[in-house]
């Protein structure tokens, strides 16, 4: 797919696919079931390594085109299945369906085990339609060459002693058949001493048990080494022996040599004065089969995981904007409330109980935008080894006196690509969690090193060089289940009320965002070890600086034009404004901001929310400072990313206090003059 010239494709470049079309292509080349994605109105196909076999010479010519190019023959068949799950959304999935297809030079039916499904596309509508399959048409010929085989032993053995005695030569064929058949088939008397058993049987036993029974063998005899085996196969084939019918799946064989799964089929062997005399079965080996659904019950999961964090991950950027907007008011005035101090001692504390609260739904919402992998980052190169050392200070603070920290950095680190902040608060986060897995106290380990991926490795990396953060403690560790759930949001082993559960998924929402990724190794009584990886940077790292908060606040500059569609917002934001010494004058939108500046407004300052009904508010501070140059333009955003914001103009972002609209003042100010 990388060497592949994107242009004659009607689906374009990769670059340009909607984030759903890039989600789902993700996850079916990481896959080992064979996956083939019809994609668009045109079916354009995509599928990975695994289906490719299964369609012979059509690959791979087939990829990136429309499907009708290359599955003309079976169009007619296809096409409706297709259609009928991309119109109606519903899964179709049938087993060993036949299929007409040219794929070695000539027409041969083939036979599948499918499951269509409908894929959403980012707006919600069905983008393509995700076909996980099996070929079964090995499986699906070798059963019918074995039900014919078994139909025709049948019809011999019902007559077989008078056809002995009256004709050798059938009891030849008979013989014959049974010796050559790719099924098991075999034959105890009471004594549980075998009366028959066939090449393939044989064959059987000797990759199971490293040896071969033979006709008079003794049951017991043969597996009398192997007393829970023995065990297993007299008590399944005593129930023959009593005269039951019946079939049944289960696993044979030493872990030495080889465990495989068949299903057996027992049947009452009778003399033929009806006396009963022993039992036989006819078997195959069904492990490759169970395999292969496990494998496409695993893929259809992995699926259904996607899907489901794909759609909270959008849920939460858009809910991200209206809780931004809700609290940007709230924290507003509560900090107008604490500078002007207002009431008694009682009431500074409900202000200030109230203020915290409100800087924790803030933290929150960051939270969970870095889950989403969409909150706003500036990726830098960062010094990490001096990043991780100049934290472990901050973090023996936090874990306590009963934690040992220990921070190992190497010198001579390379540069990572991050965002320093942001990997400051993940290291915390996952300090914070060992603290919380020692109880009893024991050692913290943070470390960082340059790893190189060369292969397949556990992360899905792609093969190149990165900067591995560690943190590693000896606590309680992790059970497989907790393992499975947690980078999950809102999953978590604490109790109620001591923890969010969003730490790891939003340290697993920030490595991906960097195009790095999380790994965690655990085990119950052993500790835990969370490793972050980080693409290195090939360019020179710049001084991680402290933010500090600016004492003085801007020198009044006259007029400021304050544009947000929501009321509440333009309230809080005009009394801050107010505060620092501007008049303002206040717009309900970009277009109505516009026609104020027409009708002869000059404002000093355009203070604009990004995203409103109709013209954004980056549109407008772009419109105007082409008009007016010297125009100072702050874009206020609730939004979860900058998608949209022209780089050049400065951002702040909901919601806000005071003295952060002021140093966001300040700074244009400075870079003004």
């Amino acid at each position: 797919m990388r060497a592949l010239d994107w242009s004659d494709s009607p689906l374009g470049p990769p670059s340009q696919w909607s984030q759903a079309l890039k989600t789902t292509v993700s996850m079916l080349l990481a896959a080992q079931a064979q996956i083939v994605l019809f994609w668009g109105p045109e079916f354009v196909a995509l599928y990975n390594d695994a289906y490719a076999p299964g369609i012979g010479t059509k690959h791979p010519r087939a990829l990136g085109r429309p499907a009708i190019e290359n599955w003309g023959e079976l169009w007619d068949d296809l096409e409706p299945l297709l259609a009928g799950v991309r119109n109606t959304r519903q899964t179709f999935a049938a087993k060993d369906r036949p299929f007409y297809i040219e794929r070695h030079g000539y027409g041969e039916t083939s036979y599948w085990d499918v499951s269509y499904s409908a894929v959403p596309e980012d707006d919600g509508s069905v983008g393509g339609v995700l076909c996980i399959v099996s070929d079964t048409t090995e499986r699906v010929l070798g059963e019918s060459r074995l039900r014919a085989s078994e139909a025709r032993y049948r019809e011999l053995t019902t007559t077989l002693e008078q056809r002995v005695a009256e004709r050798t030569t059938e009891r030849h064929l008979l013989a014959t058949i049974v010796e050559t058949t790719d099924g098991q088939i075999q034959a105890l008397d009471l004594d549980y001493r075998w009366l028959a058993i066939n090449a393939s049987c044989a064959d059987a036993y000797q990759r199971i048990y490293g040896k071969r029974p033979k006709v008079g063998d003794s049951l017991h005899e043969f597996l009398a080494d192997r007393p829970e085996h023995l065990a297993a196969a007299t008590a399944i084939w005593g129930r023959a022996l009593a005269g039951e019918a019946f079939t049944n799946i289960e696993e044979f064989g030493d872990p030495r040599f080889d465990r495989r799964v068949y299903e057996m089929k027992f049947e009452t062997l009778f003399a033929p004065d009806g006396k009963r005399i022993g039992a036989f079965l006819t078997g195959t080996d069904v492990t490759d089969r169970l395999e292969e659904q496990a494998r496409l019950a695993q893929a259809e999961e992995a699926l259904r995981q996607a899907q489901k964090m794909e759609a909270m991950g959008q849920l939460t950027g858009g809910v991200a904007h209206d809780f931004n907007n809700l609290l940007t008011p709230i924290v507003g005035l509560l900090d107008m409330f604490q500078r002007k101090g207002i009431g008694g001692e009682r009431e500074h504390r409900l202000i200030a109980g109230a203020a915290q609260a409100a800087e924790r739904a803030k933290t929150l919402v960051q939270r969970l935008l870095a889950f989403a992998r969409r909150q706003p980052l500036q990726a830098v190169p960062v010094n990490i080894s001096r990043l991780v050392t100049d934290m472990g200070q901050l973090i023996s603070s936090t874990t306590g006196p009963q934690i040992q920290v220990t921070v190992d950095t190497p010198e001579g680190l390379p540069e990572a690509m991050a965002d320093p902040n942001q990997i400051e608060m993940a290291i915390l986060n996952l300090s914070v969690n060992a603290r919380d897995a020692m109880p009893d106290g024991g050692s913290l380990r943070i470390s960082a090193k340059a790893r190189t991926i060369e292969s397949a490795h556990g992360s899905q990396l792609a093969p190149g060089t990165y900067v591995c953060i560690s943190v590693a403690d000896n606590g309680i560790g992790m059970n497989e289940e907790t393992l499975a759930h947690a980078v999950e949001p809102f999953f978590s082993t604490k109790g109620i009320g001591q923890g969010t559960g969003l730490g790891l998924s939003m340290v697993h929402g920030l490595a991906s965002q960097l195009g790095g990724a999380l790994t965690i190794k655990s085990a119950v009584g052993s500790g835990t070890t969370v490793e972050l990886w980080l693409p290195v940077s090939h360019a020179v790292a710049g001084a991680i600086d402290a933010v500090t908060q600016p004492k003085l606040r801007p020198l009044p500059v006259g007029t400021a034009l304050l544009v947000d569609d929501e009321p509440l917002v333009r309230m809080s934001t005009a009394e801050m404004l107010s505060e620092l010494g501007y008049r303002v004058v206040e717009s309900g939108s970009a277009e109505d901001a516009l026609q104020r500046v027409k009708d002869g407004l000059r404002p000093n300052l355009l203070i604009t929310d990004h995203l409103m009904p109709g013209m954004s508010g980056t549109d407008l501070g772009l419109a105007l400072r082409n008009q007016y140059p010297e125009l100072q333009i702050l874009v206020v955003s609730g939004y979860a990313n900058n998608e949209g914001i022209t780089p050049d103009l400065s951002r702040l972002t909901k919601p806000f206090r005071s003295d952060e609209l002021a140093a966001s003042l300040a700074n244009l100010a400075k870079v003004g003059r």
